[in-house]
């Protein structure tokens, strides 16, 4: 018999019901996750908050969002308002999480969801104690092409996966953006761009048993790159690469004793997965629908849950989340990155 992919199941983004967005901290993610759900959904950003008001407002004209406020604390309090994206650095997502739980929101974090495990946990125990979804976005977790890794481990098209390879390396250290190298921000390759090869790892392999991290640091003291070895708990093995300071290939593998899948260049977007037997013969590949605006799965699928009444994901559990957030924090440990403030 021979293997073939199967179908994606993620739904159209734009059948998912609509809601009203505030977004918090107009900066460079913000700008494409905006862009992107008004592209393809049928949710809006209605209001944007910043610590400066002209920062909000050039955001709100640029978008044709309604309201731009000065202050978080104003965004989070506005009644017009569903839920609220933390677009902030890593440094303030427990903090900004955390205020727009306790005005009542429901809260989309993006990744890393903060800066270390016991910033996570404050964060899921207060949405679990308020009842309100939040989600880390991951987006790559909602992508189409990610289904169909998904339904290949589920449905044990591969045999037992026996390895995972994933690297993503970005030229953005030294002369990039400055919140890379700022350790008071979380810089760093990991959080940023290593927990891209981390999350898929995660996912292909169940979670880790064991990790060891080897790596250089910046001059500021952030993790410049690294390569994690993970091992699982049947015993597959994980070779997982970052850097900042480097443009790499960006694949991901997913090894199995029957088959193999490849994911494509920047395997984290919207991509081609390709199936391979042991001979190395291609059998099949899933081309997405479309490579464009894949941010906005992840605001369609946020937008199901809460009209669903759920309090988080499946395709990204706040369970999940944090043992991930766990893997960083080991990782970091290792490599003696420590961010101001944290405990010694």
């Amino acid at each position: 018999m021979t293997l073939s992919l199967p179908a994606s199941r993620t739904p159209d983004r734009d059948d998912a019901p609509p809601i009203r967005w505030g977004v918090l901290a107009p900066g460079g993610i913000a700008r494409d996750w905006t862009a992107a759900v008004h592209a393809t959904t049928a949710s809006r950003v209605v209001a944007v908050g910043s610590r400066a008001q002209d920062r909000a407002q050039a955001f709100a004209d640029e978008f044709g969002v309604d309201r731009a406020y000065g202050s978080y604390e104003q965004l989070v309090g506005d009644d017009g308002i569903d839920a609220v994206y933390v677009a902030s650095p890593h440094s303030e997502h427990r903090d900004h999480a955390l205020l727009a739980l306790a005005a009542g929101k429901p809260v989309l974090v993006e990744k890393a969801f903060t800066r270390n495990a016991a910033e996570a946990a404050a964060v899921i125990d207060a949405a679990r104690a308020a009842n309100l979804l939040v989600v880390e976005a991951m987006w790559t977790r909602f992508l189409p092409h990610l289904d169909v890794v998904r339904q290949c481990l589920e449905n044990g098209l591969l045999g037992e996966v026996k390895a995972v390879i994933a690297d993503h390396g970005q030229h953005l250290y030294p002369d990039g953006p400055q919140r890379m190298s700022d350790p008071a921000l979380a810089g760093g390759a990991l959080l940023d761009l290593g927990i891209y090869p981390v999350s898929f790892a995660h996912l292909a392999l169940g979670g880790f048993d064991r990790v060891q991290a080897f790596g250089t640091i910046a001059t500021t003291g952030v993790d410049e790159g690294e390569t994690i070895g993970v091992v699982s708990a049947s015993g597959a093995v994980g070779t997982l690469s970052t850097t900042m300071a480097a443009h790499s290939a960006c694949l991901a593998s997913v090894i199995g004793t029957e088959a193999r899948v490849d994911v494509d260049s920047w395997f984290y977007r919207p991509n081609t997965v390709r199936l391979f037997d042991g001979d190395d013969v291609e059998l099949d590949r899933y081309e997405p629908p479309a490579r464009t605006h894949g941010l906005a799965y992840q605001a369609a699928e946020f937008a199901r849950l809460l009209a669903d009444g759920r309090t988080e994901s499946d395709l990204m559990p706040l369970d999940e989340t944090l043992r991930i957030m766990q893997v960083l924090d080991e990782v970091r440990a290792q490599l003696g990155v420590r961010y101001p403030g944290e405990p010694g």
